[in-house]
């Protein structure tokens, strides 16, 4: 089944760097990446010219001018963009484990959307981690975490769960599972069968609010947040304003009480514009 990773950037050269390097590392060998960039500075498209001759994966950089958080824009550039029958959506400040890929192929399922888990790391570790701690996974183990300053709490479970015990966590977890921008998956038909990403919608809820209409569409939510893992590096979000949340709430809303299918402002949209 081939097998597409999409995630999105904006000027973070640094960390999509670590997030390449994860990639990189994968067990499963067979996919491409599919970079959805908000309008990144001319220094991120250098550093993925620079990765892609690091690797035989095939890297795409689909790019958008910068217009704000257009978030749901650029992931449905993306996704038309991407070649694979099963899309996997990460974000890139998220170091996806060497399983990330395996375990997301091994528990799809044809009528489900899978969501998974992160880990967040404060910002020091974040800085401090290197390619070399990515290649040998450090960077994945609590002890490690721990001597690098990190306070242990029942959170580490997700980095330590392993097999039939992650299965059996994901399976009694009582957070419910929604789509997430760190760790989440379905067949790519559904996506454009739901019109892929609302693009009324900026920061809030946007993730949550596509897999509702997945959801009204027909497909369940399956929890894997202790089998796909990756490490959240921590950053600012200093482009979220109250009208921004009020706007995305109001529409999440409207998607629930109505059970809205089809985003409103979607993928169709991008192919009406290259017909």
């Amino acid at each position: 089944m081939k097998t597409s990773i999409v995630f999105t950037t904006y000027n973070s050269p640094a960390w999509l760097e670590k997030v390449l390097w994860g990639f990189f590392e994968q067990t499963a060998k067979d996919f491409e990446i599919v970079i959805a960039d908000d309008g990144s500075r001319e220094d991120t498209r250098e550093l993925i010219d620079r990765m892609k001759k690091e690797t035989t994966i095939p890297i795409k950089h689909v790019w958008q001018e910068d217009d704000g958080f257009q978030k749901c824009r650029i992931l449905n550039k993306a996704i038309l963009a991407s070649e694979g029958e099963y899309l996997i959506f990460t974000d890139g400040d998220c170091i996806p484990r060497k399983d990330f890929i395996e375990q997301h192929l091994r528990l799809s399922e044809r009528n489900t959307y899978l969501s998974g888990g992160y880990f967040k790391l404060p910002m020091d570790i974040s800085k401090a981690i290197t390619r070399e701690d990515i290649v040998s996974q450090k960077a994945f183990d609590v002890s490690w975490l721990v001597s690098m300053g990190l306070k242990k709490t029942h959170k580490t479970m997700k980095l330590t769960a392993r097999g039939a015990w992650a299965d059996f966590l994901n399976k009694i977890s009582p957070a419910r599972p929604t789509w997430n921008g760190h760790s989440a998956s379905c067949y790519k038909e559904h996506i454009l069968a739901v019109n892929g990403f609302e693009e009324t919608m900026q920061y809030g809820g946007q993730d949550c609010e596509f897999g509702d209409r997945l959801v009204n569409y027909g497909l369940k939510a399956k929890r894997i947040r202790y089998s796909a893992v990756c490490i959240h590096l921590d950053h600012k979000r200093g482009y979220i304003t109250p009208e921004m949340l009020a706007n995305s709430r109001s529409i999440r809303e409207d998607t629930k009480k109505n059970k809205v299918i089809k985003a409103r402002v979607g993928i169709d949209k991008h192919l009406r514009n290259h017909s």
